[in-house]
């Protein structure tokens, strides 16, 4: 595998959220994602967490917090025992100099710490409060645990995700929290320019796992009332394109290709030294070739099962067909286009020496993020945001004393 990038971080880059403050009370992924991305473009985010840390600190590989090292740069850690009401009282005490605020408990728990929407926006009333939940804030599931897992069955993608001879297939990745978290940055930069441009004030984002997945397959719906039938499962064919599948190659390796406009297709057919496809009445449209989708994986695959990944990706690509090799991680890893823009590097680390995370994502070229900072120890900054609220070093060691504050 190639040597990856070394990367160091860059404590004083400024970016494009500068001066922005977060408080993050989230768990797990979801949140986590979303201040990462406003983080890595400049925002103090100050996680807030219970004294047995984020969840997301459980999730180790060989013992190390992977999960947290690469979510959590660039945020600083506030250890609080939120169950003592001094400690509320401190977060109530931060919320003036924040623009936004995040929290992921199940409904009403916010309510009953005393930390209301309400309450939050009279104290800063141009707060951004962004509520992330299984469910949403209401509706009759709103008070049922909502772990990705379930959202994932729930939202539909679980019974079009896999083959229609086996049972529907859960991603094995958390895809309804990546995609929440996501539309929470675009989520907070919309209510933070109502605030901040419009003149408008402070509001409340409810934001479930459901409604962004459920989103983004949305047209399922208008589908199904359109014809009756649901989308089946069907590996990885399109029910809107062909040819479009994962091929195996002579070295036991895959390739990914797709024919999704008509010139691509007629490309295709013409590479392959079967021009007669064109104006074959089985494959002369996309339609035709929709019905007749296995008659035509046939004869691609088979030309395709004769070569190894490699001679398959020059092949095509030479013929100026869309395709590319289906990589596993060290592979994706050792990738010279991946190398070469650095998307993944190799950052110093405290307990590692160097670990490998994502590059910032977008890439912008006046005001580009930056990875500033490791993810923290837990209560890190403890110390640090207690005196800029103008808390005494014995105010501090009090409150640590007495179990309010707690971590490092």
């Amino acid at each position: 595998m190639s040597e990856l990038h070394r990367r160091d971080y860059e404590p004083a880059a400024k970016g494009s959220l500068d001066g922005i403050r977060i408080l993050d009370l989230s768990r797990l992924f979801a949140g986590n994602v979303l201040t990462q991305v406003l983080g890595d473009f400049g925002a103090e985010v100050i996680k807030v967490e219970p004294p047995e840390g984020d969840t997301l600190r459980a999730w180790k590989t060989e013992g190390i917090e992977t999960h947290w090292k690469v979510y959590a740069r660039n945020k600083k850690s506030l250890c609080l025992n939120l169950r003592d009401p001094r400690a509320c009282a401190l977060v109530r005490d931060l919320v003036p100099s924040a623009q936004i605020l995040i929290e992921s408990f199940r409904p009403g728990v916010l309510e009953k710490m005393g930390l209301s929407p309400q309450a939050l926006l009279a104290i800063n009333p141009r707060l951004v409060i962004i509520r992330i939940s299984g469910w949403g804030q209401d509706g009759p599931y709103a008070q049922r645990p909502g772990f990705g897992t379930v959202i994932e069955g729930a939202s539909g993608f679980a019974a079009i995700n896999g083959f229609g001879d086996r049972e529907p297939v859960l991603p094995p990745m958390y895809l309804a929290d990546g995609i929440a978290g996501l539309y929470g940055v675009s989520a907070a930069m919309i209510a933070l320019r109502e605030v901040e441009i419009n003149g408008g004030k402070g509001q409340v984002v409810d934001l479930p796992l459901l409604d962004p997945l459920f989103a983004i397959l949305s047209p399922q719906a208008a589908n199904y009332r359109l014809t009756g039938k649901v989308k089946p499962r069907t590996g990885s064919r399109s029910t809107n394109s062909a040819p479009r599948n994962a091929y195996r190659c002579s070295d036991g390796a895959y390739v990914s290709l797709s024919g999704s406009i008509q010139k691509m297709t007629e490309r295709l057919f013409r590479a392959i030294g079967r021009p007669d496809l064109i104006e074959d009445p089985r494959f002369r449209s996309n339609a035709d070739r929709l019905r007749h989708v296995e008659e035509l994986d046939a004869i691609i695959g088979a030309f395709i099962a004769q070569r190894s990944q490699a001679e398959n990706v020059a092949f095509f690509e030479k013929a100026e067909v869309t395709i590319g090799p289906i990589y596993d991680t060290p592979q994706i890893m050792a990738d010279p286009h991946v190398i070469a823009r650095e998307l993944i590097a190799d950052y110093p680390d405290p307990d590692m020496g160097s670990l490998p995370m994502h590059h910032v994502v977008p890439r912008l070229t006046d005001t580009p993020g930056s990875i500033r900072t490791p993810a923290p120890r837990l209560g890190e900054h403890n110390r640090e945001i207690m005196a800029g609220l103008g808390l005494t070093e014995d105010a501090i060691v009090e409150l640590a004393q007495a179990g309010v504050l707690c971590g490092s």
